[in-house]
């Protein structure tokens, strides 16, 4: 329980961080989509590997299928929703625009945490941290420029954090005792979801920022959370 909280603690409080540096700093737009880009390489590897590869060896290939569709529709589908049905600058659609990605992202720490060592968590964990902290960023500086005051953006990243950290404690302790079978299909599920986030969020705003060495930043994220891996396995 311990190692539970401190992993949520600090993969939380990236987004406070990174929601303050959004409000109060500033990088340039290169090394923030450079940084982007770094952060979904690491992620893209991590969620294949603590999520999707564990999952195939305990149950099956076709449980990991299923999971990963529905997790990928189910977040095109609300992506979907708020970008064109509920507005993605309206309040409730905000809310639910910063905390989509996080959630399945949260909720599959949770579940990865569920019979794991202390290091064996370290490459998912690492990863969601490093993908937290520009993006809280990026869009409390979206929110700042469209008029809210900095208290108020900030309050609502205090209150997404609170929500995500709720989100790993869940799949942590109310999914503890569900077979392997169906635990496979939730770990999938989470990955689908966060793969398709990046495919339509975070690689495109990378790309946007620092088209030239987003690539670069890529690859670099993927070695990243290799050696993560490394070290968690070693």
């Amino acid at each position: 329980m311990l190692m539970l909280l401190a992993v949520v603690l600090v993969v939380s409080g990236a987004l406070v961080v990174g929601a303050a540096w959004g409000i109060y700093g500033r990088l340039p737009e290169r090394v923030e989509g450079f940084l982007v880009a770094l952060a979904g390489g690491a992620l893209l590897v991590s969620v294949t590997s603590e999520l999707i590869e564990p999952s195939i060896a305990k149950a099956s290939v076709y449980h990991a299928i299923a999971g990963v569709a529905a997790g990928a529709v189910t977040f095109a589908i609300c992506d979907y929703l708020i970008d064109e049905k509920w507005g993605s600058t309206g309040g409730g659609g905000l809310l639910a625009a910063i905390t989509l990605d996080g959630i399945p992202e949260n909720l599959a720490l949770g579940v990865a945490l569920i019979g794991a060592g202390g290091m064996e968590v370290a490459a998912l964990a690492g990863s969601i941290l490093l993908s937290n902290l520009p993006e809280a960023a990026g869009g409390a500086r979206a929110m700042t420029a469209d008029g809210r005051s900095k208290a108020r953006v900030m309050l609502l990243w205090l209150a997404t954090a609170a929500i995500l950290s709720l989100a790993a404690i869940v799949g942590n302790l109310a999914l503890a005792g569900v077979g392997e079978d169906a635990l496979a299909v939730i770990r999938c599920f989470a990955a689908g979801a966060v793969v398709a986030s990046l495919a339509t969020e975070v690689f495109p705003q990378a790309f946007r920022e620092d088209r030239h060495w987003a690539g670069i930043a890529t690859a670099l994220g993927v070695i990243l959370a290799f050696w993560l891996g490394s070290l968690a396995g070693g």
